[in-house]
């Protein structure tokens, strides 16, 4: 005969999270969410790139209207092997205006006056200046002051020595002054790396990170408010509207707070339809490091806000740590391989189609390796205000450099 008593067992009441497991639960969901939003910083930057193409597009289909006179400024400190042919490139141009190129040496001790009196047999728009005066604690700027004054035309482009061009840069970039309102060009730039891991990664985080970034900011702030070393082109009315280039003498990002200035004087800035190269040191890990930091604390100090929003540009690191966190849960993987991606996608978009790094297509496979290593970077960024540069150490405040003992 059965029981006629059903016995029925409660459920098991699941144990209590302790102190310690709920706070790894709110880090991982943090982590996630964060992961999450940038993913969508991510689509943006591959929207940035198209749109940016589609408008390169247009200006390419055109034929340059404008080529004014103009002086190019390229301030020398040391030759490498790439010296000779990047200014070589600056003077073979097709250009239906008149140029000069003045090349400023601090002494002609500097190995670089050398290679530019070479070129001065050669083209007779080359000039060698000796400038001696070092006005402050940029001796870039200090070279640049005094190459402006010996400049002869009123139009003025300058781009650091190890810039490469091709044959109608200068007709390209002068073209964007053809809007009387244009008081500055510059343009993108792609690097050309050496053999050492460190000289890859640089280049790939120029090609793949940071042009990205200076193509969202142009989507989202509709146009361009700064400047790239890489070329700066310049009314004279526009700089003597700044106060000229004594007051940057001082500053580390000169480039930047060139452009900055310009745009808050009332001109605006161009954004060129051509991508010039850069020369990437062949670094050892300590140079790649001190660079890479240096560029970053540069960075931070010249657009604070902004910098604390680079947090959502390293999608790999952050989705990484989310799934380490959740204890590799299925939404956390999924988001990791989402990031992975949609971080290669934009690589493809911004270093291949856009900036056409064709280099970098052999080098995609340290892609997470370079977004963790500038995850650490970015966070170690925030430890301190020094930078070395040139083998000397500064505390960097308000884009001003002061000497450190």
């Amino acid at each position: 005969m059965s029981d006629p008593i059903v016995w029925l067992t409660p459920p098991e009441t699941p144990a209590a999270h302790t102190p310690l497991e709920y706070a790894a639960l709110w880090i991982a969901r943090v982590l996630m969410s964060l992961a999450a939003a940038s993913l969508v910083y991510t689509l943006m930057a591959w929207v940035a790139a198209a749109r940016y193409r589609a408008a390169r597009r247009r200006e390419l289909a055109r034929e340059p209207e404008f080529a004014p006179p103009v002086s190019i400024l390229k301030p020398l400190k040391g030759a490498d092997e790439a010296l000779a042919e990047a200014l070589r490139s600056h003077c073979r141009q097709e250009y239906a205006g008149e140029f000069e190129v003045l090349c400023g040496v601090g002494s002609m001790e500097d190995p670089a006056a050398a290679v530019v009196m070479a070129l001065c047999e050669e083209f007779p728009a080359v000039r060698l200046v000796v400038c001696p005066e070092r006005l402050g604690a940029s001796g870039k700027v200090s070279t640049l002051i005094q190459l402006a004054r010996e400049a002869r035309h009123e139009f003025l482009l300058v781009s650091d020595g190890d810039i490469l061009v091709g044959e109608g840069y200068l007709a390209r970039v002068m073209d964007g002054f053809r809007d009387a309102g244009v008081g500055l060009v510059t343009a993108l730039y792609r690097g050309r790396a050496g053999r050492s891991i460190w000289s890859r990664l640089e280049s790939m985080t120029i090609s793949t990170d940071f042009m990205a970034g200076v193509l969202t900011a142009r989507m989202l702030e509709r146009g361009v408010r700064f400047a790239l070393g890489s070329t700066l082109a310049l009314r004279r009315e526009a700089l003597e509207a700044i106060g000229g280039l004594e007051p940057l003498v001082d500053m580390l990002a000169d480039d930047y707070e060139l452009g900055v200035r310009v745009h808050r004087a009332g001109y605006r800035i161009a954004l060129a339809p051509v991508v010039v190269e850069t020369a990437v040191p062949e670094y050892r890990w300590r140079g790649f490091l001190a660079h890479q930091l240096r560029w970053l604390r540069t960075v931070r100090d010249s657009r604070r806000w902004g910098y604390l929003g680079l947090l959502f540009t390293h999608p790999v690191a952050l989705a990484l740590l989310a799934a380490l966190a959740s204890g590799g849960n299925v939404w956390s993987v999924w988001l990791l391989a989402m990031a992975l991606a949609l971080r290669l996608s934009l690589a493809m978009q911004t270093g291949v189609a856009t900036l056409g790094d064709r280099a970098l297509l052999g080098e995609l496979w340290l892609l997470p390796l370079r977004d963790v290593v500038a995850f650490g970077l970015w966070l170690t960024s925030f430890a301190s205000n020094r930078i070395e540069w040139r083998g000397h150490r500064f505390e960097l405040k308000r884009g001003r450099l002061t000497p450190v003992e």
